[in-house]
């Protein structure tokens, strides 16, 4: 039932003229990256397919949409039968994306796309603007690594699915363990002030945690007086203590006059972790810090001021009354889209850097030995591809995503407000729309 009702009422009009079961080629596409940002990141592909061979109408679905009219009976017994049988391919998970990118084909019938809409975009949406924010604060990172601690600033499913786009997208770990379960990331996890404020002092609780977990576990300092509170800590553990993590005030001049005290306690190893509603700004200003890693939050799990990568979901081509595909494309005054089937390629130069986003119409010519192709098949006749599910499909698109971040010019890091790094360009000119979507 992640579908719309709309794309009910389409299927059934389509059941009834006969069109339900034409060929089609459905595409999901951003006409338009978040304002100023310089690219996006794919996100979700891999939960998509693995939902998409759930995505079924059962008994108590189909009892819903018969006992509120939602279709009729021709409708019902077509959604009892179905199971997706077409094709899927479109880019690798952690693949960076440009403006009109063939980002996701979905190639059946008419009537098995259709349904699929809600779904597609719920997934990409989501997933790619968590991924695209987790790429960017990465990015002001560097070196230092970033562990996402958001689920308790969204929906618990979403939480479980902005964990596992943020690690894709270059995060060191999660603390939510259901993304741990199902995918296999990395799990982290250190205190609250509730921990310390549970206990008689400071000090009892320093003991208890050190106790049960070891000195390499990190304290959180910041509960009462910070200065007082790493003494603590490291009369408590001595130079074996793992790290402290401060999460209120002036981050900056706090890490500062931290590092400090650790060193001059002789805890030169012991790390420091910052938190408090960090994102890609704060963590960029955090550079000349000593900090050593970022707890990133809310601002991640809300895509840092873009919660949509605005994808859509369009026919761009259909089989013909003689059997032919036909490119269709939507031709409003304030809406266009390019019909056809569509194929991509990164061009690189010499030094294998990007320089365009290549997309053409129809069948790919033999391309530049530097045009690296984006399309990679997914599903085949309904068949899942191996390789895209589960931990599997999470350590698979981490390395996508960091191979292609290697390809992108020094630009695309900046935070500055800009265009896209790279341009999309149509390897042929576009055809004149031969219907309306």
């Amino acid at each position: 039932m992640f579908t719309d009702h709309y794309e009910l009422t389409m299927l059934q009009a389509a059941l009834h003229s006969g069109a339900a079961h034409r060929r089609s080629v459905f595409e999901a596409f951003a006409r338009r990256l978040p304002d100023g940002r310089r690219y996006g990141v794919v996100g979700g592909t891999g939960r998509l397919l693995e939902g998409l061979e759930q995505f079924r109408f059962g008994p108590d679905e189909l009892n819903f949409l018969a006992q509120n009219n939602v279709v009729n009976d021709e409708t019902l017994a077509w959604l009892s039968d179905f199971k997706f049988s077409g094709d899927i391919y479109g880019y690798a998970e952690g693949e960076l994306y440009f403006p009109n990118s063939p980002i996701l084909t979905v190639e059946s019938t008419f009537a098995e796309a259709c349904i699929l809409e809600t779904y597609v975009l719920s997934i990409l949406n989501h997933d790619s603007a968590i991924a695209s924010a987790a790429s960017r604060m990465t990015g002001a990172a560097g070196a230092r690594p970033c562990i996402e601690m958001g689920s308790r600033r969204t929906h618990e499913e979403s939480a479980v699915a902005a964990s596992r786009a943020a690690v894709i997208a270059g995060f060191y770990g999660t603390s939510n363990l259901e993304a741990g379960l199902r995918y296999g990331v990395l799990t982290l996890g250190t205190a609250a002030h509730s921990f310390t404020l549970l206990h008689d002092s400071e000090e009892d609780a320093f003991r208890a945690q050190l106790g049960s977990m070891g000195n390499g576990t990190t304290l959180l300092v910041d509960t009462y007086d910070v200065e007082a509170a790493v003494r603590k800590a490291v009369a408590i553990a001595g130079p074996a203590l793992g790290g402290v993590r401060l999460d209120s005030g002036d981050l900056l001049a706090q890490a500062r006059d931290v590092r400090a005290l650790l060193d001059s306690l002789g805890n030169t190893n012991t790390r420091i972790t910052v938190t408090s509603d960090l994102d890609e700004f704060a963590i960029a200003a955090l550079a000349a810090a000593p900090v050593d890693a970022y707890g990133v939050g809310t601002s991640l799990v809300t895509g840092s001021g873009a919660p949509t990568a605005s994808m859509v979901y369009k026919l761009v081509s259909r089989e013909g009354d003689n059997g032919e595909f036909v490119a269709v494309a939507k031709a409003s005054k304030n809406k266009t889209s390019v019909g056809g089937r569509k194929y991509a390629t990164r061009r690189l130069n010499n030094a294998g850097v990007a320089t365009a986003e290549v997309v053409g119409i129809g069948h790919r010519p033999d391309a530049d030995t530097n045009d690296r192709p984006l399309l990679a098949r997914f599903m085949t006749e309904g068949v899942l591809e191996p390789g895209w599910i589960g931990s599997d499909g999470v350590v698979r698109a981490t390395a996508r995503h960091a191979a292609s971040m290697a390809e992108l010019p020094g630009a695309a890091r900046r935070l500055q407000r800009g265009e896209p790094v790279i341009p999309t360009e149509y390897e042929t000119a576009a055809p004149v729309p031969a219907a309306e979507n």
